[in-house]
This record gives structure tokens, C-alpha cells and sequence, in this order.
């Protein structure tokens, strides 16, 4: 923002529907008046030339009839004015204005008048140039030295100079390599014209360079024409300067020393005579134009700059001196003399909005009125906070994310589609399988009052992919019902950690109160899963009791198996869509489940699936005493490999960025060796400096492609972590009988991260997570509170210390530790511990030294287990047999 705004001090507004550019405003005492007072110069897109004399009007009024001092209709577009000696035999001023196929030259002049209509003013032609190319703009000056009169070059668009020596024409040269128009400027003291090329160059061309080359209309063949006269004429220095240049202005400060400013899409710079830069500056917004002018302080030069914000600054050269609000965004800028009142900014807009503004402020007038003062009241102080605080503690209690799936306001439900879709919606799918199914979700959204933008953000576990996963509601009118529908398909070929959904809303109430509402839905298994044969051998075995006779797997898992007509279905076989393969047993004369897998993560899903889907079973049967139990092994050296994959691939990825960046440091040690070399004027031997680059630059692009494969991997291994994190919390749930609340505590350490990174990961979370909960609710003395847990996460050596508190963790709650959040909770307890239990070490010396027992607990435990339903795994084994 501005701090003064630009003080308005004559504007009117250019016809209607008019378009104007840089070109199309100049400032000069076109008149010839000799009292020193510019006139106002403006043409039109249109075909308009107008001239305005303007006065100072009060702050409110529209401008005066009498301004404008003349206003014809020449029909053709005009691109540009300019006013200088253009006719031969004397040195008045005359305006010339460039059509583009047309120049003419104008003799402005005006009479007296004898009655109170005021002056009148006029236009003659007194010549005019045919051009036989495209005219994009032109320039001006004493080309060649010339003394009293000013000479005209038109730049075409195919990059064609043509010289006119005011009422003939000179010569034409094409530029070489021109591409397309740049802008033009002429320097006197150089006499040199200077333009921005297509290739992003500044370029400047000697005028005797350009008088004494091959003409241009002497070629025959129009091709070999440009490309012949490009050879002949030379360059005199160029700059690149990396960007377009929206306009070039000459500023000299004596005979000795002019400057070359070039105003770029994104940097404003000044170079010398010869091309080099004095200095630059990069611009905050994007310029739309600039005037540079002379300053009052010695060496130094002030620059207007406007922008697309509608702001004008001042610099004087690389320091910003004033910032100025301007009602419009300024097009083209010009300063004169209006009226004896010198430094007058002149701009006009792209739709005509022609402004005359001066730098300055008004003295305020507000005055501030005087606080009456009164004794506080301390008593009805009290009562309006206490009141302020009821407020804000009902407010409070609302909660700003409710968990329910129904609010007042807004009704959100979401419904999964019990067939896939008829053709697939997957794309770009990593799968090996031929066909991978989709499956349409629909969201209902139901808004019961007026509500105003809602979104609607839905997630799912990759690599489960969606359709589309956001989507805008206009809740215009209450009693309104949108429904949105996508699609989720598996994108790659390994198997998400859930196949539950979330859905999402986020809006605003009309008092403007945010709120959050949310919705979940299950994908079915049927979308990741196929139907496979049974396999009789695994690696990995889970056994779940239940105290409920077993059921048909058929029943559970309809559309996995076919109907048998003289037995049971007690054995089904799944396949991920990935590839793994998992086996599900139900026991004939026990109330046991096995399932088993080659993979360990992936019994997650299938385990879940089975206890989900026993519950539903015997909850539509009115049978609410149903209940799973594990009594098994708990498997925590299988997860214990998982984690460390998964801490081996961060290593992995850290040491690959750290050799990654050594190389990038050696590519630009060996990019600036190079560069040096190049820029001696006395050039010495590479010495193998460009083959060490190319080697260089391989080893970077090799270890990027490392770095994207590694975290690829990690995110795979990180997918599969959860999945297995899972597996270990519904295990210990169901082994020590853990309530809801308490499984809600052990997914808040074990799951913290949707996703892990570099500078958090879920190692360091989960240990501090874990060490936490060993140090209240699960501690065993005073001694254990009293240790300092370190406020700061960082990326552990090893996952030692991890495995360690994970073991620490099961052992307690074997020992029946109670794991509970309340303050009573961190309390001492005493534990009542089983005959043949290991006690729970004190130190870090103790706790080493019992690793050894707690491992011979956990061996013993599987031992006396596996003893004890040999009979029923046996049974089991020979379902398959």
C-alpha cells in the first residue's frame, strides 16, 4: 500500500471503448508558443489524435471544454507521436504520427479568436511516407551529427530499420537475426540505435555501420536478402540481459556520459555507452511502464516506475524515494511544464484515463476529540468478564471439529456402490494385473439452513487413489441436497494399511463461525483382493479364538468361494491385487481362526476383515456377548524387521543427499573453473576440466534418480509399517482385553504420522510416544517418573531403544499395568505379578540384563501355548491335507 496517494490535478477521460499503449502519449509546445508550457499529445487505436491544453480544476470537477484544443479523426490506427524538427528549411517543431502502413508529419498552429468561443486550432499535412512493410514503431534524432533537424527510423514488424531524412527516404536494413520487434531508442552522443532482440539481447547498431551496409531492396531473393544483410552488418555490443524488455530511454547527463535504461518484465536496469550495466534492480510487482529524467543530485538519475497494482514509485537510481497511488494503471508516463507549474506526471491508461498528478500530501484536518474521562467501575468490570468468560467457555464446549456425522446445519452421508463400476476408471495404473477394478462412492451433502462456500475434501489410503478429492458447494438456499460421486481404484502394486475412507467438510455458519464436519465409509475387500486357491504352507500364522461356534466361511466372505453341496466352507484362499497371498482356516471342532501369509503386514486386512465381519454375524443373530481373544505369541520380531527396513531406507536416503549435495558443490566448483577459463583473454588448456563436468553431471543425475527410487521405497515401506503397527495393536487388544479408549491410546502412539519425512519420522515419534506412556500410566516406581524424557525429536542412530520400550510396553501389560490416561493413572501402583514373571527393570544396566529373561518369557509363553492347541493345529493342518 501507498502511503500518499498521487494528488489529482487535472484528469478526463478519453472517448469511449478506446484503446491506447506506451506510444500513443506525448508531451511538447507542439504549437510552437515559444512560452515554454507543454502541450498534451494524445492518439488512438481508434484513429483519434487529440491535444489538450489543460487547467487546474477543483478537487470534484470535470475537466473544461476550452482543454482541449483540437481532436480529429485520421481514420488509421495511430501507434505513435512524437514532436520534432521533421521539415526541411526551418526548426519549428512538427508532430509526426506513425500508422502502420503510414507516416505523416503535421504542422499544428492556432488563431486567435475574435470572440469568446476562445482560439482555434488546426492541423496541416505537410508530408507523408507509403510503407511498404508493417510499421511496430519508431524513433528519432539527429542521426549522423546532423545540425537543426531531426531524422525518423521506423522499426517494422520483420525487424526492418528504415531511415527517413525527413521528407525522403534514406535506406532500410534488416536486422540480423530479427524474430520479432523490440523496443527502439536512439543515443546522440553514441549515434547508435539500441533495441531488445527476440533472443532476450541488447542490441546497438552505429548509424554509419547501418548507412554504409548492403541496402536491403538492391537483394533479389527475399530469404537470402535478410540472411545476407545479417552478415554484413555487425553489432556493434550486446548485453543479455535474460528476459523481454517492455521499453528503452536514452538519459544523458552532459556531452561526456549518457546512460541506457531497460525496463524489463521483472528488472529495471541502466547500462553505460558500451553495454555495461551500472546497475539493476529487481522489481516487487510487474511494471507496466517507466520514465527516467534527470536528477537534482550530482551522478545520479530518477526513474518513474508504474505497475499493474496501480502504483507509481520514484527511485532515484537503486534506492525508492516515494510510492504514489494512482487511480488506474499507467500505460505510458510523461513529465512536463503545464501552466508554469514544472515536474507534472502525466499518465494515461490503457482504456483512456488520462491523469496530470503532482507529488505531495494535504495537511489533515481531522482532529481528534477529547476523551471524556470517568472513574472505572471495578464491580460491573467483574460481572461483564465473568459474563464474557461464560460465553467464551460455551462456546468452547461446541468444539470446532464435532465427530459426529450429523450436525444441525449440515447432513453429510456417504454411500459405497455394491457393484464396481462397468468400465474401470483406473489410469495410469502400476499394477501387474490386467484389469483393475473401480468402485463409485456417492456424498450426499444436506444443508437445513443457508450456509455459504462449503468444500468438500475426501482421503483414503494410498495406494488407494480417488477421481477426484475435492469438490465447492454454493448452499445459496436451506433444504438443499448436492450429491457428488467419484471413483477409487489401487493405483500400485502393493496393499494399503486401510480400506476405510473419509469424507470431510469444511464451512462457515452465517454468523461466520468455521466449522468441520466428517464421514467415513469402507471400501469393500473385493476392490484390492481376488479369490485364490488355498495354500497349505506359510511363513507367518495367526491363530483367534472366539467363544461362539465357527462359521461358514461362505457366509463371512460371499463372493470368495462357490456354495459346496455336502460341506462347510472352512478353508478360503485371498490375492492381493499386489501379489501376496493370504489363507484363511476355520477350525471344525474349536472355535478358532488361522489366517497366514507369506507377508506378515499382510494378515492386517484379512484379520480385521474376519473379526469385522464375525461381529456383524452374530450382531444381526441378537447375540451381543461375542467376543475374540489372542493367545498366541505376540509376533515382535517380525515387526521388529519391518521397522528396521524402514529405518535402513531413511539412512539410506539421508546418505545419498549428503553425497548428492557434495556433488552439486563439485559441479559448480568445476561450472566457475570453466567459466574462468572461457573468460581469459589469454585462453589456457581445459586440462580434462570438461570431461571431469560430464562425469560430474551423470553422478548428479544418477544419485537423483537414487533418491527418488529410495523414497518411492520408503513410502512403500512406510505403507507396510502401518499396516504391520495395525496387526501388533489389534493383537495386543485383543490378548490383554483392552477397552476402546485404551486401544484409541496405544493407535495414538503407535500411529502418530500420516506420513513421515526426513526431518520427522516415525521412529523418534513412536519412542518419545511410547517412553511417555512407560513413564506414567505404565511405570512402575517413583524412580521411572522422575526421569526426563528429551523435548526433542531427532532421527535416532539405530532402533534399538525403540524395540527395547516396544518389549518394555507388552511385558507391563502382561503383568496387568493398567494403561489409562487420568492423573491418577501416573501414580505408583502396585503390581501384583505372576509366579514366573521377570520384574520390570529399574535401569538401563538392569533392563540389559533382563533382555535375556523377557526373550526366554516370551519363548516359554509360545512354548506352553502351542503345547496346549496342538491337537486343534493339527485338526486344522489337515483340513488341507
Amino acid at each position: 500500500m501507498s502511503l500518499f496517494k498521487a494528488r489529482d490535478w487535472w484528469s478526463t477521460v478519453l472517448g469511449e471503448k478506446e484503446e491506447f499503449d506506451q506510444g500513443c502519449l506525448c508531451l511538447a509546445d507542439v504549437d510552437n508558443s515559444g512560452n515554454g508550457q507543454d502541450k498534451i499529445i494524445v492518439g488512438s487505436f481508434m484513429g483519434y489524435l487529440r491535444i489538450f491544453n489543460p487547467h487546474p480544476v477543483k478537487t470534484g470537477d470535470e475537466a473544461q471544454a476550452e482543454d482541449l484544443l483540437l481532436e480529429v479523426h485520421l481514420r488509421d490506427p495511430i501507434l505513435q507521436v512524437e514532436v520534432g524538427k521533421f521539415v526541411s528549411g526551418t526548426e519549428m517543431l512538427h508532430l509526426a504520427v506513425l500508422h502502420s502502413r503510414k507516416l505523416c508529419v503535421y504542422a499544428v498552429s492556432g488563431t486567435l479568436g475574435n470572440v469568446e468561443h476562445g482560439n482555434q486550432y488546426q492541423i496541416t499535412l505537410m508530408y507523408e511516407h507509403n510503407l511498404q512493410r508493417t510499421a511496430c514503431n519508431m524513433t528519432y534524432g539527429s542521426f549522423g551529427g546532423v545540425k537543426g533537424r531531426d531524422l525518423i527510423c521506423i522499426q517494422s514488424v520483420d525487424g526492418m530499420l528504415m531511415v527517413f531524412e525527413q521528407e525522403s527516404f534514406a535506406f532500410g536494413r534488416f536486422l540480423p537475426g530479427s524474430l520479432l520487434p523490440g523496443p527502439l531508442a536512439y543515443s546522440s552522443r553514441t549515434d547508435s540505435f539500441i533495441t531488445v532482440s527476440s533472443c532476450r539481447q541488447v542490441e546497438s547498431y552505429k548509424y554509419q555501420v547501418l548507412a554504409f551496409a548492403t541496402d536491403a531492396d538492391k537483394r533479389q531473393e527475399t530469404e537470402h536478402q535478410k540472411l545476407g544483410s545479417g552478415k554484413r552488418l555487425t553489432v556493434d555490443w550486446t548485453l543479455n540481459i535474460g528476459e523481454q524488455a517492455l521499453d528503452i530511454r536514452i538519459v544523458s547527463f552532459h556531452q561526456s556520459a549518457s546512460s541506457v535504461f531497460v525496463l524489463g518484465e521483472r528488472n529495471f536496469f541502466c547500462l553505460k555507452d558500451n553495454g555495461q550495466i551500472r546497475f539493476m534492480k529487481k522489481l516487487d510487482c510487474s511494471p507496466s511502464s517507466f520514465l527516467p529524467y534527470c536528477s537534482v543530485s550530482e551522478g545520479t538519475v530518477n526513474t518513474l516506475i508504474g505497475n499493474h497494482k496501480s502504483m507509481l514509485h520514484i527511485y532515484q537510481d537503486v534506492a525508492l524515494k516515494w510510492a504514489t497511488q494512482l487511480p488506474h494503471i499507467p500505460v505510458a508516463l510523461r513529465v512536463g511544464c503545464l501552466h508554469d507549474l514544472k515536474g507534472v506526471i502525466v499518465t494515461l491508461s490503457d482504456d483512456g484515463h488520462l491523469q496530470c498528478s503532482y507529488l505531495g500530501t494535504d495537511p489533515s484536518l481531522f482532529q481528534a476529540p477529547i476523551i471524556e474521562s470517568r472513574e472505572l467501575n471495578y464491580d460491573e468490570l467483574d460481572v461483564e468478564l465473568k459474563e464474557l468468560q461464560k460465553v467464551i467457555k460455551d462456546f468452547k464446549s461446541q468444539g470446532i471439529w464435532p465427530m459426529t456425522e450429523k450436525e444441525d446445519d449440515l447432513e453429510v452421508s456417504a454411500i459405497v456402490s455394491p457393484n464396481f463400476d462397468s468400465v474401470s476408471q483406473a489410469t495410469d495404473v502400476e499394477v501387474g494385473s490386467d484389469l483393475v477394478p473401480s468402485i463409485t462412492v456417492k456424498v450426499t451433502l444436506k444443508n437445513r439452513v443457508v450456509l455459504q462456500k462449503a468444500k468438500l475434501s475426501v482421503y483414503v489410503q494410498p495406494p488407494l487413489v480417488l477421481t477426484c478429492d475435492q469438490f465447492i458447494f454454493e448452499f445459496i438456499e436451506p433444504e438443499m441436497t448436492s450429491t457428488v460421486a467419484f471413483s477409487v481404484y489401487l493405483k500400485r502394486n502393493y496393499t494399503p494399511s486401510e480400506l476405510e475412507g473419509n469424507a470431510v467438510v469444511s464451512y462457515s455458519k452465517s454468523t461466520g463461525i468455521p466449522r468441520v464436519i466428517q464421514c467415513k465409509f469402507r471400501l469393500p475387500l473385493t476392490l484390492i483382493c481376488l479369490p485364490d486357491q488355498p495354500s497349505k504352507s506359510a511363513v507367518h500364522k495367526l491363530t483367534i479364538d472366539t467363544n461362539k461356534s465357527p462359521v461358514s466361511l461362505l457366509s463371512l466372505f460371499p463372493g470368495f468361494a462357490n456354495q459346496s453341496d455336502d460341506d462347510q466352507v472352512n478353508v478360503m484362499g485371498f490375492r492381493f491385487i499386489g501379489g501376496s497371498q493370504v489363507t484363511l482356516l476355520a477350525s471344525k471342532t474349536s472355535q478358532r481362526y488361522r489366517i497366514q501369509s507369506e507377508q506378515f503386514e499382510d494378515l492386517w486386512l484379512i484379520t480385521n476383515e474376519l473379526i469385522l465381519r464375525l461381529k456383524e454375524y452374530f450382531g444381526k443373530q441378537g447375540i451381543k456377548d461375542f467376543s475374540c481373544s489372542f493367545s498366541g505369541c505376540m509376533p515382535l520380531q517380525e515387526y521388529f524387521e519391518l521397522i528396521d527396513h524402514h529405518f535402513e531406507l531413511r539412512i539410506n536416503g539421508e546418505k545419498l543427499e549428503e553425497l548428492l549435495s557434495e556433488r552439486a558443490v563439485q559441479f559448480r566448483a568445476i561450472q566457475r573453473r570453466l567459466l574462468t577459463r572461457f573468460k581469459d583473454k589469454t585462453p589456457a588448456p581445459l586440462q580434462h576440466l570438461d570431461t571431469l563436468l560430464d562425469g560430474t553431471y551423470k553422478q548428479v543425475i544418477a544419485l537423483a534418480d537414487a533418491i527418488e527410487e529410495n523414497q518411492d521405497n520408503l513410502f512403500q515401506s512406510f505403507t507396510r509399517l502401518k499396516s504391520a503397527t495395525h496387526l501388533v495393536i489389534l493383537l495386543i487388544g485383543l490378548w490383554q482385553k483392552l477397552s476402546v479408549d485404551q486401544i484409541a491410546i496405544l493407535e495414538a502412539a503407535f500411529l502418530p504420522l500420516q506420513e513421515d519425512t526426513q526431518e520427522l519420522g516415525w521412529e523418534e515419534t513412536v519412542d518419545a510416544a511410547i517412553a511417555h506412556l512407560l513413564k506414567t500410566c505404565l511405570s512402575k516406581s517413583s524412580k521411572e517418573q522422575a526421569l526426563n524424557l528429551s523435548s526433542q525429536l531427532n532421527m535416532p542412530k539405530d532402533t534399538s531403544r525403540l524395540k527395547k520400550h516396544i518389549t518394555l510396553l507388552c511385558d507391563r501389560l502382561a503383568k496387568g499395568v493398567r494403561l489409562c490416561l487420568s492423573t491418577d493413572a501416573a501414580a505408583p501402583q502396585t503390581i501384583v505379578m505372576p509366579g514366573g514373571c521377570a520384574p520390570i527393570p529399574e535401569s538401563d544396566l538392569e533392563e540389559r540384563s533382563v533382555e535375556q529373561d523377557s526373550s526366554e518369557l516370551f519363548t516359554k509363553h509360545r512354548f506352553f501355548m502351542e503345547e496346549s492347541a496342538r491337537p486343534d493345529v493339527l485338526a486344522l493342518q489337515g483340513v488341507l491335507e
